[in-house]
């Protein structure tokens, strides 16, 4: 419903639990913690590990009320640790099955941090963040969200709450007389036409694999609609359906045809997303977490109030609507089970109870946490994101949700290959993914 998506109106509730500190010894769960009535001065450490940089976004919010709270209580020591993306995974698989998690780790929401859930290495959130009186930090909606992830359990944080789309550069579309596309076709010909002009059309991370994978994911909830990955994990629907397969095929003629930019597959997120903000590429999709380096007045070089956003066009013969968009809580956080006692209790209460309005008004995040004060200079960029958000009426899971590790790693792997190579057929593409859904 539109109205579950807002979640800046209204009146926060805050439930404050009174002061206490949970014992137990390590590894307990948190619903075998009790209460004592004083502080152990045993030394704690902390460690996040994380694809984020330490400077940038959540990770730099956490790391500063981690030192906030270091300085209070000197014994509980934050440690970070950032590891690349294309290889968070594959290092977070490795430490659980040594049972040696990290306090706080990034991952995967779906089928993989559901394989942590089912090995009983995740904390259970839900459970915990009661204990600790933090539920009522967090927005109902993001909560839900992560829940739908995880078959109704909660067992990640929301750092952001994101929806995903086209931003786009306002100068250069005024210079050639565009709109911002309604259908497909209306983006791919302003493609055609701004590669005409010497202009690349869109930035993609290839290197990273994931952003190809969202456009086909883009073309293929406007065509079957905001559901369709959830049907394709119940066996309703086949990815080698013919709408799956013109995705696919479309997605491969925009690389084939140049609109990627030379080179796709060895662009960084972060090469990216500077290519967009130096007014080098006149389109990117990407979710609104980024909003973090689009409101870096020395990053952006194009201004703020160049950069526009649309939702992702229509498709022909398509089902989706316009006011319907791919939405997600970011590359979301978890907790060791084994990890947590009653210090890092503490610890977290201290930190996340101050998250929410910290990454508000400090960076303009939009977050899965409630804000109580909404700052007065809000960046332009983050009250487009935030409107968008209130227009909202379906939400859309990303492609790889419900995928398990393997195939999760073959969608991504196999579409660098999609996306450059005119020999590999978007029907053998979707055909090797179905296989490896229906064997897993």
């Amino acid at each position: 419903m539109k109205g579950e998506l807002l979640f800046f109106g209204g009146r926060l509730v805050i439930v404050m639990m009174s002061l206490c500190v949970l014992f137990g010894c390590r590894g307990a769960a948190a619903s075998e913690v009790g209460m004592v009535s004083s502080y152990t001065t045993t030394p704690t450490t902390i460690l996040y590990l994380s694809s984020n940089k330490e400077n940038e976004g959540s990770a730099l919010i956490i790391s500063e009320l981690a030192q906030e709270y270091e300085e209070k209580h000197p014994e509980v020591n934050y440690k970070f640790e950032n590891v690349a993306e294309s290889d968070l995974n594959q290092r977070v698989q490795l430490l659980a099955a040594s049972n040696d998690l990290p306090t706080m780790f990034s991952y995967q929401s779906g089928k993989p941090l559901q394989d942590l859930i089912h090995s009983d290495a995740a904390l259970n959130v839900e459970e915990t963040f009661t204990q600790l009186g933090l539920m009522s930090y967090m927005n109902p909606a993001a909560t839900e969200l992560l829940k739908s992830y995880a078959d109704g359990g909660l067992y990640a944080i929301p750092l952001e709450f994101n929806i995903e789309g086209f931003w786009y550069n306002k100068k250069i579309f005024r210079e050639y007389g565009l709109s911002e596309p309604q259908t497909w076709e209306d983006m791919l010909e302003i493609a055609s036409l701004l590669q005409e002009k010497g202009i690349q059309p869109f930035s993609v991370a290839g290197k990273d694999k994931w952003p190809i994978t969202r456009l086909i994911n883009a073309y293929a909830i406007r065509m079957y609609g905001t559901d369709i990955m959830e049907r394709v994990d119940k066996g309703e629907i086949s990815l080698t359906s013919p709408g799956f397969v013109e995705a696919a095929r479309t997605v491969q003629n925009m690389g084939l045809s140049g609109y990627f930019g030379p080179r796709v597959n060895t662009i960084d997120m972060g090469t990216s997303v500077d290519l967009f903000l130096q007014g080098k590429a006149a389109m990117f999709y990407m979710g609104s977490w980024q909003l973090r380096a689009f409101n870096d007045e020395e990053r952006n070089q194009i201004g703020s109030d160049q950069i526009g956003f649309f939702s992702i066009p229509l498709v022909r013969d398509g089902i989706g609507t316009l006011d319907e968009y791919p939405i997600n809580a970011g590359l979301t956080t978890s907790f060791s089970k084994s990890a947590y006692t009653p210090e890092v209790g503490q610890w977290i209460r201290y930190v996340f109870e101050r998250y929410g309005n910290r990454a508000m008004n400090e960076l303009g995040i939009v977050t899965g946490f409630n804000v109580s004060t909404t700052p007065d200079d809000l960046p332009l960029l983050t009250k487009l994101i935030q409107q968008k958000i209130g227009e909202v009426t379906k939400g859309a899971l990303w492609f790889e949700a419900r995928f398990d590790t393997n195939a999760q790693l073959m969608a991504w792997n196999n579409a660098q290959l999609l996306i450059t190579n005119d020999d590999y057929a978007p029907l053998d593409y979707m055909t090797a993914l179905q296989n490896e859904l229906t064997h897993s």
